[in-house]
């Protein structure tokens, strides 16, 4: 492994362990050289994934790619790297266990959405409007009202669930 630092290739393992996802090793590295550390992690190995656009192009999937998605729609938000991260690793999680070696880029788009919906909903409207090509006000303003229901129901089941009685 090289050192970001200093580009020399000789570099020790100074600590290991899995990391939050336990889907990976978070390793502690050092550098024989310059003495700086840093961190790595390794994944297991999975089959390429292909993803077909819109136009029936295969190009390969790239976790860039929905990052920078997610990025832009929580934009100054209260949302931190970690959580994107941990949204991008539930995305793939999700895609990766379909087990399938190509996958529609609409497909992909939904996973994300039904991910951000219940994480931040300006985030997901900001995603749907990009994604789903809002064409006109009365589209938005029609996705906005879906996802307002979809509130007033969750708020709904607590109140529902605050008025019960307790049971002995």
């Amino acid at each position: 492994m090289k050192c970001p630092f200093c580009n020399k290739e000789n570099t020790k393992v100074i600590d290991s362990r899995p990391a939050e996802d336990n889907f990976s090793i978070r390793r502690r590295r050092q550098c024989d050289e310059c003495g700086k550390r840093f961190t790595t992690y390794e994944k297991i190995e999975t089959i390429p994934l292909m993803v077909i656009k819109k136009d029936k192009n295969l190009e390969p999937y790239e976790r860039e790619k929905i990052e920078a998605g997610i990025v832009r729609s929580c934009h100054k938000r209260p949302v931190t790297i970690n959580q994107i991260n941990e949204i991008i690793d539930d995305i793939e999680n999700v895609i990766f266990r379909m087990g399938e070696k190509e996958i529609s880029s609409s497909k992909i788009g939904e996973i994300v959405m039904d991910k951000l919906k219940d994480f931040d909903s300006v985030a997901y409207v900001r995603f749907a409007s990009v994604y789903r090509e809002f064409k006109d006000v009365s589209t938005f303003m029609d996705e906005l009202k879906k996802l307002m229901d979809r509130e007033e129901e969750k708020k709904g089941e607590g109140v529902e669930k605050e008025n019960e009685p307790e049971s002995f």
